[in-house]
């Protein structure tokens, strides 16, 4: 899910026209809008994309590489959770292989800490939003179902700094750009030399998601680590 702000001479339509996608969708995104025909300039709108764009790449497409198929329940990972971003890293590694659909309507922590009006094929945000407060680690107002919404969340958190991937540790908050837009994971660990990540992914026949870990190699944005 990417974000938009609303310019002088914008409709609710036209956006819709604009991304794709619908009046209704971005209603649903965006609930504080109860008129659609009502918009502010200078607000901030929430634009469903058609998944999350985690999935296998398109061929001949730059900058991607080959195709990913994540595993609900892969071998272990070479390096273990340490410090509190480990606490994240458990607190998501307990919902693995849940679908999306069903755990942000669920009553667990992190199901009571999503938003459940999100579309099943965008919760990338909301789930890493929900493990963070689940964790204890970013308040409600932090909590951000965008992947730029939540990294500048993070950027203005005095808790979180932004790290390399060499220093990266298990339950660190990790967005990347992708053939769709954004995406954004947990970092999980080492495996074979390659990193691996754990988030809400797109890997359902349907196109929505469900919790996984793989390796992805898609260009990173931003690598947020919590020091609290």
């Amino acid at each position: 899910m990417s974000s938009y702000r609303i310019v002088r001479g914008d409709t609710l339509s036209g956006i819709a026209k604009r991304y794709g996608t619908s009046v209704s969708a971005l209603m649903q995104a965006n609930p504080k809008i109860k008129n659609a025909n009502l918009i502010y300039a200078g607000d901030t709108l929430n634009i469903p994309g058609r998944s999350d764009g985690f999935g296998p790449s398109r061929p001949n497409a730059p900058q991607q590489g080959p195709s990913i198929r994540p595993q609900p329940d892969p071998s272990p990972i070479d390096t273990p959770p340490s410090g509190r971003s480990g606490d994240a890293f458990n607190t998501a590694r307990q919902y693995l292989g849940w679908n999306a659909a069903d755990l942000k309507v669920s009553n667990n922590a992190v199901g009571r800490a999503m938003h459940d009006w999100v579309p099943n094929n965008v919760n990338c945000a909301n789930f890493v939003s929900g493990v963070l407060r689940a964790s204890g680690q970013i308040s409600d107002r932090e909590h951000h179902n965008g992947v730029y919404g939540l990294m500048n969340n993070l950027d203005r958190n005095p808790n979180f700094r932004r790290v390399s991937l060499q220093d990266a540790r298990p339950g660190d908050v990790v967005s990347m750009r992708t053939p769709g837009g954004q995406h954004v994971v947990m970092f999980a660990g080492w495996k074979d030399g390659r990193p691996q990540f754990i988030g809400s992914n797109n890997v359902n026949r349907d196109g929505s998601q469900r919790v996984t870990i793989s390796g992805m190699n898609y260009p990173i944005m931003a690598i947020h680590q919590y020091q609290g």
